[in-house]
């Protein structure tokens, strides 16, 4: 594998490495089917996720007509990973088990083992014969989003088509490997100036804040929307704040702790509440007085700040903030969700919706051109990585272990072939030109456990 990651590094013709291109094996972090089978933890927990990833060698499958075998030089750690490796939930083996019934290819994805990791950055190193815009040599980033284009739905929005399904997560043959194995329609040319790390930082989660608030199925915010953001400080979060500055709008990040606030204000946060302030701890079960004496608190001091309620609500969290983003947003105002964290079963008082003419959106990740349109913003430096940390691929279960436990501030980084931080820049100028002073937004905060970025 070295042999290969140097010629690939080194910008190498594919006629060079064609040969060094592993055909049954690969190291890849996986789950096991045998851990999911021995049944949940007690009432109230939820495993460790460095017990259930896994790092070895799995079997290289055969490419299908439509798929491109990418080497991995870097990936990143999505709350997906977490659901996945804690078979809550469900398992994932389930969603292998149903694809693997359609039959033909889909079979392979059905196996006793699962490549997890649903972000990427890479080189095309092999094509399917079907494939036409993509070739060996080619340096990509992967969207999370697969698609079936023989379905209708999909030609009018990728995301409503039924078989859209997530890669690394409902999908087999994930991100967080040596390899991954991907439908050349999952694939957009990876920004020059970034490195392989921030580059498979961006894709998940930025293009999903880009449906949320920018497309046209989401909020569409305008100049001077005033958008309130919780998690502010995670990677959803962090690129959502970008995007509302970008839009000329005001920004008001929740985050949990100190750390967390100055993450914000080195993105240029506008407003940066620590929940803990206004008594907003780490309560999933909200009773509806206490949501109201919680919602009038946070209201207070938006409007204190601002002098009026935000227009739209950012909520990924789900149970322990969905109440409060309803009471809060304004009226005719929006609350745009893709997510739960913290759970799925959501209460809220429906008086406040209804009779206050409220919106709410749900939004699932990004079709291709909305994908396409967010990247093209980190090309144009628009939008700037917000990578914190980065591990080595053996130890992806640790950097799992930080996201389970929100000890981390932006992105967290996976290196996969790369072998050390700092590669794949294949355009210097427009680097420094977009960034003379080298500057990492999060790179003076340190992590719980003591690492500086």
């Amino acid at each position: 594998m070295e042999a290969l990651t140097e010629a690939l590094l080194s910008g190498a013709p594919a006629a060079q490495w064609e040969g060094l291109v592993p055909r049954d094996q690969y190291l890849a972090a996986h789950l096991r089917a045998e851990d999911a089978e021995r049944g949940p933890m007690d009432a109230g927990q939820e495993r460790d996720v460095r017990t259930t990833i896994h790092v070895g060698s799995v079997p290289l499958p055969e490419l299908a007509p439509d798929e491109v075998l990418v080497a991995v030089m870097a990936s990143s750690i999505n709350y997906n990973t977490v659901w996945s490796a804690t078979f809550a939930p469900v398992p994932t083996f389930s969603f292998l088990q149903r694809l693997g019934r359609q039959g033909g290819f889909a079979r392979r994805h059905d196996q006793p083992y699962h490549v997890i990791g649903s972000d990427a950055a890479g080189v095309v190193v092999r094509a399917g014969a079907g494939v036409r815009r993509w070739s060996a040599g080619d340096h990509v980033v992967v969207s999370c989003v697969q698609v079936d284009d023989q379905e209708p739905a999909t030609h009018n929005d990728g995301m409503l088509g039924a078989e859209q399904r997530i890669w690394g997560y409902e999908t087999n043959f994930g991100g967080l490997a040596h390899f991954g194995i991907v439908r050349a329609s999952q694939l957009l040319a990876k920004p020059a100036h970034l490195t392989w790390e921030e580059a498979a930082s961006v894709m998940l989660t930025a293009a999903t804040s880009y449906r949320m608030l920018v497309g046209d199925k989401g909020a569409r915010i305008k100049q001077g929307d005033i958008v309130l953001i919780w998690g502010a400080a995670g990677g959803l979060g962090a690129y959502a704040l970008q995007m509302v500055k970008n839009a000329g709008g005001v920004a008001v990040g929740v985050v949990g702790s100190p750390r967390k606030a100055e993450a914000l204000r080195r993105l240029g946060c506008d407003v940066v509440i620590d929940r803990t302030d206004l008594g907003l701890g780490d309560d999933h079960d909200l009773t509806p007085e206490r949501t109201i004496e919680l919602g009038k608190r946070l209201g207070r001091a938006i409007r204190d700040a601002l002098g009026e309620d935000p227009h739209v609500v950012f909520d990924y969290v789900g149970r322990a903030t969905f109440g409060l983003s309803v009471y809060v947003v304004r009226r005719g105002g929006t609350v745009v969700t893709c997510g739960s964290s913290t759970g799925y079963d959501h209460h809220f008082d429906n008086r406040y919706l209804w009779m206050n003419l409220k919106r709410i959106i749900g939004s699932h990740a990004a079709n291709l051109q909305e994908q396409w349109e967010c990247n093209r913003l980190f090309r144009l430096g628009r939008l700037v990585p917000v990578l914190s940390e980065v591990y080595p691929l053996d130890q992806v279960g640790d950097a799992a272990h930080l996201v389970q436990r929100n000890a981390h501030v932006g992105k967290v980084g996976v290196l996969c072939l790369a072998p050390e931080p700092g590669l794949g820049v294949t355009d210097p100028e427009r680097r420094l030109a977009l960034d003379p002073e080298g500057r990492n937004p999060f790179a003076a905060l340190v992590t719980e456990r003591g690492a500086a970025v």
